[in-house]
């Protein structure tokens, strides 16, 4: 066994594996497995914060077919000790028992709180947190009723996955291209509510995804926002070596710095 101490904790998020079609999907997920292979000497823990899938339900006898690779790398990672904590999102919410169960990871449904290297993060996927985006926080208390799971989990799984993954395009269509804009810190969500909790509390550091557009916003001299960015777009994680917490690119099947202020 290696004698090296494994000290790096790692963030990534919004893989949305299954979009924008199978083929683009399966060429992402393998370029997901190889970073996990090139971080796993180095892990500690690793966070993957929401919408890894683009959907996703598990029903009593069946979940969606494909992702086997990442699942696979995901248990194999677990089984070797390291601690996976898998968070659900806005996209792949009906997240109940498989996964934590079959690939050992820790499942979270809401932001939790970590300490390392004497510094405290705050960690969540990040939808429906801050203010606005009053309908789709109408929405989530509906997917999240055990009402409407169980009514889901009447329909047969070809038409209920074929149905759920049309949502999924027809909202990305209509958003657009608004995840690529970054329109001041006034106006970015969780910024905001990031900004209401450190009046209560402290935070070194505040980790979401959702938002897609890879960013770093300090807060204060002392607190620091960042989000995640995606696998579609940007193939950006978040890399903290017990000192400090830089944002990093996976390019040519190596990692780079990611240079946020080039999208501004």
């Amino acid at each position: 066994m290696s004698n090296t101490i494994k000290k790096n904790v790692y963030f990534a998020s919004d893989f949305h594996l299954g979009a924008p079609t199978y083929e683009k999907s399966l060429i992402r997920e393998k370029q997901i497995v190889e970073w996990l292979n090139y971080i796993q000497p180095s892990a500690k823990e690793i966070f993957l914060v929401g919408d890894i899938f683009d959907f996703w339900f598990e029903y009593k006898q069946a979940i969606p077919k494909g992702f086997i690779r990442l699942q696979g790398k995901i248990a194999e990672l677990t089984d070797s000790g390291i601690p996976v904590h898998f968070f659900t999102g806005n996209h792949d919410m009906w997240i109940f028992d498989y996964i934590p169960k079959e690939l050992g990871v820790q499942l979270h449904k809401k932001p939790v709180i970590r300490e390392f290297g004497n510094k405290k993060f705050y960690i969540g996927h990040g939808d429906g947190l801050g203010p606005g985006d009053y309908a789709y926080k109408v929405l989530k208390k509906i997917f999240s009723n055990k009402l409407c799971q169980w009514s889901f989990a009447r329909l047969h799984p070809n038409f209920g996955i074929w149905l759920a993954n049309l949502s999924s395009k027809k909202s990305r269509a209509k958003t657009g291209n608004e995840d690529s804009l970054f329109l001041g810190i006034e106006n970015e969500w969780l910024a905001i509510y990031s900004k209401e909790i450190l009046q209560k509390e402290h935070f070194d550091y505040f980790i979401y995804g959702h938002r897609h557009l890879p960013l770093t916003i300090n807060l204060t001299e002392k607190s620091t926002y960042i989000n995640l960015g995606d696998w579609l777009n940007y193939f950006t994680f978040l890399e903290f070596d017990g000192d400090e917490a830089i944002l990093k690119t996976w390019k040519n099947n190596k990692p780079e710095k990611f240079n946020v202020n080039n999208l501004r």
